[in-house]
């Protein structure tokens, strides 16, 4: 009994100590959330919309102080985010262990697995960059790169048509 309560007292602490890797994002002040069982979680902050696929490890960012949203720490799997323009010298960003993703308004998707970011955006322009190294592209609506932590130049290229449809449908897209 005496170990049953001890390990009960322990998964407790685990989970107090690591709340922040679960899937499920708190909502922060301003944002509302909603979660089907199983799908995706989609969180509306202020202007903003980030759905983050099932499962998925992030956190949201307020990296002004100003008391809204304007980035995701991701860990693992994929979100989609819907940021509205931007005012000027403002961006909203995602990043990754690999990637930064920077936007002022546009609609992307990010997705981080492993050794490997990707970054595939819908409409609008999407600037990435390696978190360490050289490396940085500007992506278009279709267009898509995959950020990993070589040194090797990134390559933009137009996503087929199978790729997206597999992301977005991790997303409820």
């Amino acid at each position: 009994m005496t170990h049953s309560i001890s390990l009960a007292a322990a998964m407790v602490a685990a989970a107090c100590l690591y709340g922040s890797a679960v899937s499920a994002q708190q909502a922060s002040p301003g944002c509302t959330s909603r979660q089907p069982t199983g799908g995706p979680q989609t969180l509306h902050c202020g202007g903003v919309t980030i759905i983050a696929e099932n499962g998925a490890r992030f956190t949201l960012l307020d990296r002004d102080r100003n008391g809204r949203v304007d980035g995701v720490d991701l860990q693992s799997k994929a979100v989609f985010i819907e940021a509205p323009k931007q005012k000027a010298g403002k961006t909203f960003e995602v990043m990754t262990p690999q990637a930064i993703a920077a936007v002022r308004g546009t609609k992307w998707a990010v997705d981080a697995e492993g050794s490997k970011t990707s970054v595939f955006v819908e409409t609008g322009r999407v600037g990435v960059r390696r978190v360490t190294g050289p490396g940085s592209v500007t992506l278009g609506p279709g267009e898509g790169v995959d950020v990993d932590t070589s040194a090797t130049p990134l390559d933009i290229k137009r996503w087929p048509a199978p790729r997206v449809i597999a992301l977005m449908a991790r997303l409820g897209r």
